[in-house]
């Protein structure tokens, strides 16, 4: 299922989702086109779990040889990016992607549920909110890759915390999908659902990280439940209810 349109109207202009956007799509042309090129550009600038639990950047050692911590001397030993800021690096690579479908899928969802949520939460807010998801997610990623030295790209894990945010506020919002080649309109409590629920299914060796899009999700609907109770979301338009609601009779 592919989400195309969400259904509930809001009274913004998006910008802080249009700017995100935006800086996806320039951290990805600043990307190099050469693989050899593109995987020193990740391993300089992007999130590395090893590189956070150290605090400091991989050694020439550790990036050849996969093995966090690992003690050599001579070349071995020198750091790869001596200049690199290891906790910023988590903020920057919520702007990296892989490939451009990985960039398309991302930008779809924020666009699609991005909106919604900082219509109700206001700018600040919800860039506040972003970032404190990719940062959860991060987290998360972490915690379930102990030691690993693979770069960690992608606004997936920031992106599943708006997600999970829309579910809790909108979750009988209709959203106008793409099943195999029909478009059809589903709750979002089905189609979030059913997106959460494929990421305990992911192969640990696909190299999605799942872990980041479960812990980003879920810190989302923690959100999600306080600022429901204290902002509760404007009515849900157009969405499903049980005839007697939508046609009330004496």
């Amino acid at each position: 299922m592919i989400p195309l349109r969400a259904e509930q109207p809001s009274s913004r202009f998006p910008f802080v989702t249009l700017a995100l956007i935006a800086g996806c799509v320039l951290a990805f042309l600043a990307q190099p086109n050469d693989p050899v090129a593109e995987q020193e550009f990740f391993l300089e600038r992007a999130s590395i779990p090893c590189e956070l639990e150290q605090g400091s950047p991989l050694t020439i050692a550790e990036a050849l040889s996969g093995e966090c911590g690992i003690e050599v001397g001579g070349q071995g030993s020198v750091e790869i990016a001596p200049d690199k800021n290891v906790w910023t690096a988590t903020f920057v690579s919520l702007f990296l992607h892989g490939d451009l479908w990985h960039l398309i899928g991302n930008m779809l969802f924020l666009w699609v549920f991005g909106r919604n949520v900082e219509d109700h939460l206001g700018a600040f807010w919800f860039a506040a909110a972003y970032v404190v998801f990719g940062i959860a997610a991060e987290a998360a990623h972490v915690l379930t890759n102990l030691g690993s030295t693979v770069p960690v790209i992608g606004a997936s894990g920031a992106i599943a915390g708006i997600m999970g945010m829309y579910l809790v506020l909108w979750p009988r919002a209709r959203v106008l999908t793409l099943v195999v080649w029909l478009v059809v309109a589903i709750p979002a409590w089905f189609v979030l659902g059913a997106w959460i629920a494929l990421q305990f299914f992911t192969d640990p060796n696909s190299g999605v990280a799942y872990a980041a899009h479960i812990g980003g999700f879920f810190a989302g609907v923690a959100v999600g439940i306080v600022v429901r109770a204290a902002s509760p979301p404007a009515p849900t338009w157009g969405a499903w209810s049980p005839p007697s609601d939508r046609y009330p009779y004496d």
